[in-house]
Formats: structure tokens, sequence, C-alpha cells
């Protein structure tokens, strides 16, 4: 085994969630990445829909004996000291499959080995091996330290819900509690307890609210200590308000994302991303009597850098937007120069 240290960290991370363009619903989660020598240890794993099992939907005390797991100071949960690294992000069953290795002590240090993908109680590594991940060596004083800087795990996140049109509000509220994002509708924060405002990760606003209106609620979150990330709603579109909404409350350091540019004309979206990962861009537009129209324009793997997507003129006629989703990142962004009419 290779005595070369990698680096061990953590970071916040997202699966992203949202209201897909056939109706459907997938679910968002919050959790703590592993991160090996300054990259999430998931971008090695090919493009891998899942989290670890540092979420934050789980219960404090499940989630600590998480931590202790990993520290080696609880027995492994699967056999041959096998630990689950990533798991399914709708269910965490192991018959969805997850992603396995063993964690063992050599003195102070600590050492990540055999990778596989993983269905039943036992691994198969010459099936199912991640050939070419690790074996990894932290250092223990580093490993510890990120491990037990864990409390509570990441904060649940919650959105506070400004606007004038009421039924798009209680439909969007809907929609993020649907899909796990705690959602809440007001007309005036100042009528919001400052240990109320202290649990949201996000405003958004609607296009009818003032700019004066705005800085009014910005100041109640200043006021209550509170750093809040600002939406400005594009239209009165739900699953394009779901995609604003989840990339604001993204923590995850730019560095270490996978979809980090979106930017659309009327005849091509240009999409960035850092490492290959399944990409799917979705077009909406509304009408002239602002019904909205869905139109999924992309879906496929893309090599890390900059690419040019054609769009069809007809799916971003007029007022047209774009949402670029990997699983775990999503942008939003308007259709400029499109045609009307």
């Amino acid at each position: 085994m290779s005595a070369a240290y990698a680096t061990f960290g953590l970071a916040p991370a997202i699966r992203a969630g949202g209201v897909l363009a056939d109706g459907g619903y997938q679910i968002h989660r919050d959790f703590v990445d592993f991160v090996v020598d300054g990259r999430p240890l998931l971008f090695q794993l090919s493009d891998l829909d899942a989290v670890s099992p540092l979420a934050s939907d789980v219960p404090p005390a499940i989630f600590m004996e998480q931590v202790r797991a990993l520290l080696l100071e609880a027995d492994p949960p699967l056999p041959d000291g096998r630990f689950v690294i990533y798991g399914c992000p709708e269910c965490a069953d192991l018959g969805c499959g997850a992603v396995t290795a063993v964690i063992e002590r050599d003195g102070e240090d600590y050492i990540w080995r055999d990778f596989a993908w993983q269905t039943d109680e036992h691994a198969d590594l010459e099936l199912n091996g991640y050939r070419g991940v690790g074996p990894f060596r932290f250092h223990g004083a580093e490993y510890r330290a990120a491990l037990t800087s864990l409390s509570e795990g990441p904060p649940r996140r919650r959105v506070l819900l400004i606007g004038a049109r009421v039924a798009v509000l209680a439909k969007l509220a809907a929609a993020l509690r649907t899909i796990g994002i705690g959602a809440d509708i007001t007309q005036d924060a100042h009528a919001v307890p400052a240990e109320e405002l202290r649990g949201y990760g996000a405003v958004a606003f609607g296009r009818a609210v003032g700019e004066a209106e705005r800085a009014a609620v910005l100041r109640a979150f200043e006021h209550a200590g509170v750093e809040v990330a600002r939406v400005d709603g594009l239209a009165p579109i739900v699953p394009l308000l779901v995609a604003q909404i989840e990339h604001a409350l993204d923590h995850s350091p730019h560095a270490q994302r996978r979809l980090t540019t979106l930017a659309a004309a009327d005849s091509a979206a240009e999409v960035e991303v850092t490492s290959a990962c399944r990409v799917r861009i979705t077009a909406y537009r509304l009408d002239r009597l602002y019904r909205t129209h869905i139109r999924e324009v992309f879906d496929g793997v893309l090599e890390p850098g900059r690419h040019r997507v054609p769009l069809d003129p007809r799916a971003v006629k007029g007022e047209a937007y774009v949402v670029a989703r990997t699983t775990g990142g999503v942008l939003a962004a308007p259709v400029t120069g499109a045609r009307r009419g």
C-alpha cells in the first residue's frame, strides 16, 4: 500500500431535488461530503446519484453515530470491516446500491481502501470494485479534527417566500415541501420573530415586490443577525423558482461544484462542468396568456469544460428561461435575445 498521504476534509453538498419536466419530483438532500486531496470524493465515482451518511435529515443521535463509526468508535455496519460511504438519496436502502469501503487504523493513520459498489451483504471487488479509487491514507489528527468538528450536522434548509401572487406562493411552498425544503409565506418579515428568521437559509421575492419592500425584509434579517441568501424570482413558474431556491441554498464551495456556469441566448445554452456528469437542460417559457410551456432540450453526459447546447427556437420563444441540473447542483438563467411573438 502506498505510504503517500491524502488530505481529508469535509464540505457541505446537496443532492439537487426539483420539480421535473414530466411532473415528477426528486427529493432534495443536504449532506456533508468527503473532500480528498481538495476534491469531492463523489466526483471520482463517475456520475453517481448518492449522498454520504452525514445527511441533514437524519436525527442528530443517528448522525453522531455515523460520525463515531467513521472514527472507528463503533462497529462497521457491514461484514469484512466495510462502511457505507455513499448511499441511495431516496431511501438509503442497501438494496438500491451503495458505495462501500474498508476503513481501518494503521497506528495513528486512518486508511480507506477497497471501494466497491455493493447491493447486498457482501461486496464483490472483482466484479464491482472501483479500480483506481484509493487506497487513501489520512493523517489521524486531520481526519479526527474534521469529523469531530461536526456537532449536529448540516442545517435543515428553509426559505421564506414573499410575493403578491398568493396562489403561486402556495404552489411553490407545496413543491418545496414535497422535495424536502421547508417553506413559509409572509408579507411582512417584521412580523416574524428574530429567532424564527434565524432558521431561514434564503428569502425569495416575487417579481411584484418592490425594491423598498425587499430592502426592508433584508434589514429585518440583518437585525436578527442572519446572513440570508436573496432570491429574486425570475418568473411565476414553480419549477423555475424551485431551481433558483435550490441554488441559493447550496453552500458547497464554488470550486468543488460540478455545474459552474449557465447562460442562454435564443439559439444556444452554454454550460460548464468541472467533471464528467449527466446534465439535463429544461426550457420554460410564458406565452402571451402567461401559460407555462416546458420542453426538455438536452439530457446527456458532458465531459469537463464549457459546452454549447443548441436550443429549439420554438422552446424559447418570447419570455423564456432554462434550468440545468446535475445530481449535485442546479442553475437557472433567462434566455436573452429570445424572439417575441
